[in-house]
C-alpha cells in the first residue's frame, strides 16, 4: 500500500509544453531546439536550453518516436567492398563530416557497407522503419538499392545520381575539376597528357572524363589516352601500365582520384620514369593519400568532410519539413604539389 501512495505522489516528469512557458517560445521551437534543426536563432537556443536544464527535461525517444512515426535514426548507404570502403580516405572524410552535424541533432547513424546483396537485406531494413531517411555515397549505374530506398524514404546523395530525377544531392562540380587538373598540366608545357578513370558506370568519373577532354580539346591536344579502373591503387597500377604500353611518349597523367595516383606513380616509378620531369601527374580529392606519397601530388581539392556535413544537414532539415534545394554544388581548386 505504501508503495501505491508513493506511486500516485512522485511528481511527473516535465513535459514539452512546460519547457515552452518557462523559455516564452512556442511548442514547436522548442521541439526544433531538442531536434538540433540550423534555424533556430542562438538567443532562443540558449533560453530553451536553459529552460531544459531548470526543469530538467528529459527527451522521451520512445514516446516521440510512437507520436510522430520517426525512428531517430538516419542510414548511410555505401554500396561497396567493405576493404574498399575501409581503404579509402574520402570515405573516412565524408564520414566525419556526417557525424559532425548529427551531433548538433538527435539523431544517430546506421552505417550500410553491401557491394553485394543478394538476399536483398538492406531494403528489407530500410523498409522496416528503423531509419527515417538515408545518406547515399560512392553509387553505381543501375544500383536497384538506390530505386527501392527512394521509394521508401527520403534520400540525400553524395554526388550527382546516376538515375534521372529530382533527387537531393550535394556534389562538386566533377567536369570542372577535371578540366582544373588537366589544364594545370597543359600549362606546366605537356601535351601527350593521358587520364586513368574511375568506373564508367559512376557519375563522377564520367563527368572527370568530360573534364579532361573538355581542356585537351580546347588546347587542340589528342584525348585519346583514357584507361578506366576502379578507385582503388591497384586498379590503377594495371591501367596506368596499359596506358604507358598504348601511349609511350606519354607526359603527363591526370588521375580521377589520389588513392589511385598512388598507384599510377608506382608503375611510372617501376617504369624508370621520373615524376615530374619524365611525367607530371595531378590526382583528384586533396586527400591524405596526396600528401602521404612517395612524391607528394598536385591535386584537386573536393571539399570532403563538407559534403558529408552538408548531406546530413539536407536531411534532416528535409526531415524537419524544411523548404531545402535539391541540390548542393561545392567548389573546387588545384592544389600545388610537387608532382607537377
Amino acid at each position: 500500500m505504501q508503495g501505491g501512495d508513493d506511486i500516485k505522489t512522485r511528481p511527473t516528469a516535465p513535459t514539452l509544453e512546460e519547457v515552452a512557458r518557462e523559455a516564452n517560445v512556442s511548442r514547436a521551437t522548442v521541439s526544433r531546439v531538442v531536434n538540433g534543426s540550423p534555424k533556430v536563432r542562438p538567443d532562443v537556443v540558449t533560453a530553451v536550453n536553459a529552460a531544459i536544464a531548470k526543469l530538467n527535461y528529459v527527451p522521451n525517444r520512445a514516446a516521440r518516436s510512437l507520436a510522430s512515426r520517426t525512428s531517430g535514426a538516419i542510414a548511410l548507404i555505401v554500396p561497396e567492398d567493405t576493404a574498399f570502403f575501409f581503404g579509402d580516405p574520402y570515405f573516412a572524410a565524408i564520414v566525419q563530416g556526417i557525424t559532425r552535424r548529427l551531433e548538433e541533432s538527435d539523431y544517430l547513424l546506421n552505417l550500410l557497407v553491401a557491394s553485394t546483396d543478394p538476399g536483398h537485406k538492406t531494403a528489407r531494413y530500410l523498409r522496416s522503419g528503423v531509419v527515417d531517411g538515408a545518406l547515399v555515397v560512392s553509387h553505381h549505374e543501375g544500383d536497384d538499392l538506390q530505386h527501392e530506398a527512394g521509394m521508401m524514404l527520403p534520400l540525400v546523395y553524395g554526388g550527382r545520381p546516376s538515375q534521372p530525377g529530382d533527387h537531393f544531392f550535394v556534389d562538386v562540380d566533377n567536369v570542372e575539376g577535371g578540366a582544373i587538373g588537366t589544364q594545370h598540366l597543359i600549362d606546366v608545357g605537356r601535351h601527350r597528357i593521358g587520364t586513368v578513370t574511375g568506373p564508367l558506370d559512376m557519375p563522377a568519373s564520367v563527368d572527370r572524363l568530360d573534364g579532361y577532354r573538355r581542356a585537351m580539346g580546347a588546347a587542340s591536344l589528342p584525348d585519346d589516352a583514357v584507361e578506366t579502373a576502379d578507385f582503388t591503387a591497384a586498379g590503377a597500377v594495371a591501367a596506368t601500365r596499359r596506358l604507358l604500353d598504348r601511349v609511350p611518349d606519354l607526359d603527363g597523367i591526370f588521375v580521377a582520384s589520389d588513392i589511385m595516383a598512388t598507384g599510377a606513380l608506382s608503375v611510372l616509378r617501376e617504369r624508370g620514369r621520373s615524376v615530374p620531369g619524365d611525367v607530371a601527374v595531378v590526382g583528384f580529392d586533396d586527400s591524405p593519400a596526396a600528401t602521404s606519397s612517395a612524391i607528394p601530388l598536385t591535386t584537386v581539392h573536393q571539399p570532403s568532410e563538407q559534403m558529408g556535413f552538408e548531406m546530413a544537414d539536407l536531411l534532416l532539415r528535409h526531415l524537419a519539413g524544411e523548404d531545402v534545394p535539391r541540390r548542393s554544388i561545392m567548389p573546387t581548386h588545384l592544389v600545388r604539389r610537387a608532382s607537377a
